[in-house]
Parts: structure tokens; sequence; C-alpha cells
């Protein structure tokens, strides 16, 4: 018999559900040490980007890949660059088919988003540099972004 949680059967609740969390590649490249340890005269130009994969593994649960890519230079000279792509196995339930790829696209890269940025901020601390915080990412506006390109690329037949 299904658990009842103020009248509403349990089992037909949405469900999120991560399974695991685990760093698919990661590199850190400090390509010109120990130079790039000496103090800098002016303050390093960081460029961060950052993408979501996801695939459908079966029918409930997505491998969902959060990808970021950053480099600090001054100058020409990199100080240093890495390279994460951190994932995580989800399983959704009594999600409607709509809303599917939101939830799947935002919410599961919101949840691997701190991991990601701790493994980040120690690497680059772990290479010499002050640590890396990158600032909280809007998965929202990313996603919307993504959904505006597919529609021009492969724009709707009226």
């Amino acid at each position: 018999m299904a658990d009842q949680a103020n009248g509403m059967n349990t089992d037909d609740a949405p469900q999120l559900n991560v399974l695991a969390q685990y760093t698919k590649d990661f590199s850190f490249e400090n390509p010109n040490a120990p130079r790039s340890l000496a103090p800098q005269e002016q303050s390093p130009n960081i460029n961060i980007q950052v993408n979501v994969n996801a695939k459908q593994v079966t029918e409930s649960e997505f491998e969902v890949n959060l990808v970021m890519e950053g480099s600090a230079q001054t100058g020409a000279n990199t100080l240093f660059k890495f390279e994460l792509d951190y994932a995580g196995m989800f399983r959704v339930r009594n999600i409607p088919p709509a809303d599917l790829q939101a939830v799947v696209m935002i919410e599961c890269p919101r949840l691997l988003f701190p991991f990601a940025r701790q493994i980040v901020a120690d690497a680059v601390r772990n290479g010499g540099f002050p640590p890396l915080f990158i600032d909280p990412i809007d998965f929202v506006a990313l996603f919307r972004q993504r959904m505006a390109e597919a529609q021009l690329a492969n724009p709707a037949v009226v």
C-alpha cells in the first residue's frame, strides 16, 4: 500500500533523486610555474565557460554533465587553465513530459554545481593561487538561451 502524506499518494508525487555524483574528467594546468606564482602587476583576466549535457540512460534515469572550462591570464601569459566534467546520475519520476527537459537541464546541474565549484576552487588553490570561487550560475537563463538557439537553428514550420 502506498504511503499517504497530506492525503496525497506519494507514489504519484514528483521525484528527483541523486543516485551518484562523480568526476568524469578533470585537468588543471599551471604551464608557466614558477613564474606564474610570482606577484602579478595586474589582476588576471579570468574566463569561465559552462555547459550542461544530459542523456537518458533508462526510462527514468538521466546522466547529467556539468562541463566547466576556465583560464586566468595576465597579458599573453597563462596563469592556469582547468577543464572539469562533473556528472551525476538522477532518477526522475512523475514529472509531466512538458516539464521533464527543464527539470533535467536546470535542477540537476543546480544540484551538481556546488560540488564542481569546490573541485575547481581546491585545484586552483593547490596550484599555488588563491582559490577561484565561481559565482552562482543561473541555470534557468542558460536553459532558455539554449532553447532559443535551438529554435533559431530549427524554426517551426508555420
